[in-house]
């Protein structure tokens, strides 16, 4: 690839991962669309780490105090509220691993095309709307329970499907339960950590099967570009996602589904 379409994939990658947009979709369609060469696995690899590096970063403090919570009373009959809500992390990732463990492969030959991803662009939007209507009950992710977490994981298990978002869907699924859009979306911050590392390190492992040449200047840039815009997306999304709501998203959503469908299937 050329610095042009390098930088481009990666600015989208950091964005799109975490609005709720797809990632997938948005790295998938130039190939699609332009006729742009696929980006390869080990591109993919780096990118990913850096969205990782980002949100890991952006979240140090609360990702400390939920390690810290878990090493000290994760264990215990009465964990406090950082131990709990690192288990209920834990819980609600393993839908997802599980799904993607069974199902990758065939995911992979039969749903990366450019049908199913206008299809789950515009029908996870409009679940997106209609869930950001609901007025939530809850007062924090202190009320987050094995029930809820579960719920939220299965939900996130429906984004191998390119164009679901899984950003968007567990945000979905949580205003649907009764989170406010902050708690919503820190709560889907939060359980991409565990899922981009399992994802990167075996996206890492296939590489290392591999024996092409790896250009690592540009993987740096890729890299270290999406890492940048990943972090400018995790703060501006968290400083206007309750004066704004999910209302641009979902409109974006409708309009990329809509041309979608009417120029290219």
């Amino acid at each position: 690839m050329g610095i042009f379409e390098t930088l481009v994939l990666a600015i989208l990658q950091g964005i799109t991962e975490f609005l709720p947009i797809s990632s997938s979709a948005h790295l998938i369609l130039p190939s699609q669309i332009l006729g742009w060469d696929d980006q390869g696995l080990a591109f993919d690899v780096a990118v990913h780490f850096g969205t990782l590096i980002a949100v890991v970063w952006y979240f140090r403090s609360e990702i400390s105090r939920m390690i810290v919570g878990w090493l000290s009373t994760g264990f215990s009959a009465q964990p406090n509220e950082d131990a709990r809500l690192s288990w209920m992390i834990a819980i609600a990732t393993v839908p997802a691993v599980l799904v993607g463990l069974v199902f990758n492969d065939l995911i992979e030959m039969h749903l990366r095309t450019v049908e199913v991803i206008a299809a789950t662009t515009i029908g996870f939007g409009i679940l997106l709307g209609l869930a950001d209507r609901f007025k939530p009950f809850r007062s924090g992710l202190a009320e987050m329970t094995i029930i809820l977490a579960l719920i939220i994981g299965v939900a996130q298990a429906l984004a191998l499907i390119p164009g679901t978002s899984r950003s968007g869907i567990t945000m979905s699924a949580a205003l649907l339960v009764g989170f406010g859009r902050l708690d919503a979306a820190r709560f889907s911050f939060y359980l991409s950590v565990p899922l981009i590392l399992a994802a990167t390190g075996l996206k890492t492992f296939e590489l290392l099967q591999v024996s092409d040449s790896v250009d690592w200047e540009w993987l740096g840039i890729g890299m270290a570009v999406s890492g940048v815009s990943a972090w400018l997306g995790i703060h501006y999304f968290l400083a206007l996602v309750d004066r704004i709501g999910m209302l641009p998203f979902v409109i974006y959503r409708l309009l990329l589904g809509g041309a979608l469908f009417f120029f290219f299937v």
